[in-house]
């Protein structure tokens, strides 16, 4: 799901005529997914995920630490800072990339990493994520703490951003949104894709009236787009589509999404190898996401495998939409309800969004055309940026 499946692709593509290694942290039940990665890479190094910290050790970072808690309290590690810079130092390589901000800080100021050129891909940018969460929820002393996190987050994380010879993010809004903060950034746009094979166009196998949602609830704003839903658009669904029923796909629920199953219409999955089958269950395939940025690629598979979309304009940023064309886009609840009674009653709107969706998948959103975009940017680098690693020889 979102990230994983962006480097998986980007590594399959780019192993056909170059030489790529990777440098990845994983959890003990991630092994399996192993020989899938393994024949695309030159070397493979995996640390594992170290143990989230305490809140004790968290306040302590606070006031001794530059790098913000938001990435140490995850993915602090200076083994994962010594992996990559023996790697560089073992092979010598053109670029290296960090996919996720959050690994950005194993490039930035990393007295062990020998010269090479740095490139920060954005999946999403903490900062902005952080500050449209804090605007959305927070009050009092919690909303005063969080400010003082967010000033000390702007700066490491535009530090980093600017220190990096390329960055790389998913949409032209994220481009416009970097560039308001710090319009010095060197940036392209690299579009997220999906796989237009495995996600084929299907017809629909089962008959319930079924939505899906899709997404790593570890994400906050995942999580916080499925309770929204419920909360507030499911009940009006509900009085008019009594039969309804709401599959919620992905891993780490926390326990206030798990608690929706007890409705016995709505189906809470837990992590899956395959979303495939899930989307095929759904008529309708909701993104109600309210908080956050970066892209959400599970709207294109939704797309792909013919699944008309409803989403907040938040969550089909990035994505030439076109209202009751490809996608339908909806803000609030009443027009969020409507939507999607609109696509489980009137089957040629059903039919005509879902083979414009499809269409556009198709024109602009295959893996091959983002990865050749990725190269062509990485190729004009080589031209006109010099290799570090020749200068200070």
């Amino acid at each position: 799901i979102g990230g994983p499946i962006i480097i998986y692709n980007r590594l399959k593509y780019f192993s056909r005529n170059h030489t790529v290694s990777l440098a990845a942290f994983f959890k003990e039940e991630e092994k399996k997914f192993i020989p899938s990665v393994e024949p695309f890479c030159h070397d493979l190094r995996l640390v594992p995920l170290p143990p989230k910290r305490s809140s004790l050790k968290v306040s302590w970072d606070f006031f001794t630490s530059s790098v913000p808690h938001y990435f140490l309290r995850t993915h602090g590690s200076p083994k994962m800072a010594e992996t990559i810079a023996d790697m560089v130092r073992k092979d010598r390589y053109d670029f290296v990339i960090a996919e996720y901000s959050v690994m950005g800080q194993f490039l930035h100021k990393n007295p062990l990493l020998p010269p090479v050129r740095r490139v920060m891909s954005v999946h999403e940018c903490y900062y902005l994520a952080r500050h449209k969460a804090y605007r959305h929820n927070r009050i009092g002393f919690e909303k005063l703490k969080e400010a003082v996190n967010l000033k000390g987050l702007k700066k490491y994380e535009f530090d980093m951003y600017r220190n990096a010879d390329k960055v790389l993010v998913l949409t032209p809004q994220g481009k416009k949104e970097l560039l308001e903060i710090c319009p010095e950034l060197d940036i392209a746009v690299v579009p997220h894709g999906v796989d237009v094979e495995n996600f084929s166009f299907s017809g629909l196998e089962e008959k319930e009236k079924a939505i899906v949602f899709v997404g790593n609830y570890m994400h906050y704003p995942n999580a916080d787009a499925v309770l929204y839903f419920h909360g507030e658009i499911w009940p009006l669904l509900k009085s008019r589509l009594p039969e309804v029923k709401f599959y919620v796909v992905g891993q780490g629920p926390p326990p206030e999404v798990q608690n929706l199953s007890k409705d016995k219409t709505i189906t809470v999955t837990g992590r899956v190898d395959d979303v495939r089958p899930f989307l095929k269950k759904g008529r309708v395939f909701i993104c109600p996401v309210r908080l956050g940025g970066g892209f959400r690629g599970k709207i294109l598979e939704a797309m792909a495998i013919g699944r008309p979309v409803v989403s907040t304009s938040l969550g089909a940023e990035g994505i030439p939409a076109h209202q009751r064309e490809n996608i339908i886009l909806a803000d609030n609840p009443e027009d969020f309800a409507q939507g999607v009674e609109d696509l489980m009653t009137d089957d040629k709107l059903f039919e005509r969004i879902r083979t414009n969706a499809r269409k556009l998948v198709e024109e602009k959103y295959s893996w091959e055309k983002g990865v050749k975009v990725m190269e062509g940017v990485l190729e004009k680098m080589m031209k006109n940026t010099p290799s570090p690693q020749n200068q200070g020889a």
